[in-house]
């Protein structure tokens, strides 16, 4: 059995258990279910195989335990295997988990002890962490940001064999949000729809099977206001206004938010090629080609400064600040204009 430090990545701890190298303990904290539920799934399928999991496999929950016992089934012995795993869920319900510091000390190397923690982490200060530092890998699951979202889309499904257009993985980052949960469910899903053969995931395919539409999404709209195309980004306004259920202001306004604070950086870039600015942002040439450097060329930085002012007043009066009581659709169709004028 391998110790390992803490900062490990997902692909770390994955392809370590891959090859065999487990560590006594795994504490899995932060605020991304995914990647804590995944990781624990993963390490209890690797080390016990299922016939094994009747008398080798222990789970319990922070709510209904205490410390001490949590020890007690650590120290016990496998039977029939070559590891114990015992599985502790919700974490942060469990008072006492500083109680667990002593057994991870002094660990017992038959038993495989995963602590799943969410909502919270633990306090890096105290003994617990830094004994898990020691002897096992400390892991924290953080939530992606939302320009990270499409990269998830593409990784994940280039794991199950296929390629995913750029603009489809957009518009199911969009569409789903940062529940990677939910965005992973709705992605095995598309995975059912392909038909026998196909090898991509395409836009007409998310739009068939989530219900958003290819051409009117923010997405799009972003585009259009890249490229300053008027009637473009007028259709795409009076379509949400006339479909309000697949609109909402807040995520439109936090889309373009997050392009026009890119655009604002972009003009501080060492360079203004594609190659530079990508890097200067963090993002793929792909976005920066599609968006960026249009936008870069229909507007200037003053403009761009003033439109992300716009963007927060337009925030405040859909939450009625001011007793605003302005329709959304009709706050976006004056955020438009402004933009675009």
């Amino acid at each position: 059995m391998a110790a390992k430090q803490t900062g490990s990545s997902y692909e770390d701890i994955i392809r370590d258990v891959r090859a065999g190298n487990y560590c006594p303990i795994y504490y899995f904290m932060g605020d991304e279910d995914y990647y804590i539920d995944r990781l624990s799934e993963f390490i209890v399928n690797s080390v016990l195989r299922e016939e094994e999991r009747d008398f080798n496999l222990d789970i319990l929950y922070g709510a209904e335990t205490r410390a001490n016992q949590v020890i007690q089934y650590a120290q016990g012995l496998p039977m029939g295997a070559k590891y114990r795993v015992v599985l502790l869920r919700e974490a942060q319900a469990l008072d006492d988990r500083e109680a667990l510091a002593p057994y991870v000390s002094h660990y017992n190397p038959s038993t495989i002890l995963i602590v799943c923690h969410k909502h919270g982490k633990l306090d890096a200060r105290r003994e617990l962490a830094k004994e898990v530092k020691k002897v096992g890998v400390l892991f924290e699951s953080k939530r992606l940001a939302d320009y990270q979202l499409p990269g998830f889309v593409t990784s994940y499904l280039k794991r199950k064999g296929l390629d995913c257009e750029p603009t489809a993985a957009q518009m199911l980052a969009e569409f789903v949000g940062s529940d990677l949960n939910r965005l992973s469910s709705e992605m095995d899903k598309l995975l059912l729809a392909i038909p026998q053969g196909g090898m991509a995931v395409t836009p007409a395919l998310v739009e068939e099977h989530t219900g958003i539409s290819k051409d009117y999404n923010n997405f799009e709209l972003q585009n259009a206001l890249a490229m300053r195309d008027v009637l473009k980004a007028n259709r795409i306004v009076k379509y949400f206004n006339t479909n309000p259920r697949g609109f909402a202001l807040p995520l439109t306004l936090a889309s373009l938010f997050g392009f026009f604070s890119d655009l604002m950086m972009a003009y501080y870039a060492p360079a203004r090629d594609e190659a530079s600015v990508a890097n200067w942002l963090g993002k793929s040439t792909w976005a920066i080609r599609q968006a960026i450097m249009p936008a870069m060329r229909n507007y200037k930085a003053t403009k761009v400064m003033q439109i992300l002012g716009e963007i927060r007043r337009t925030d405040a009066k859909g939450k009625g600040v001011g007793g605003c009581r302005t329709s959304p659709g009709d706050l976006l169709c004056e955020l438009v204009f402004f933009i675009l004028h």
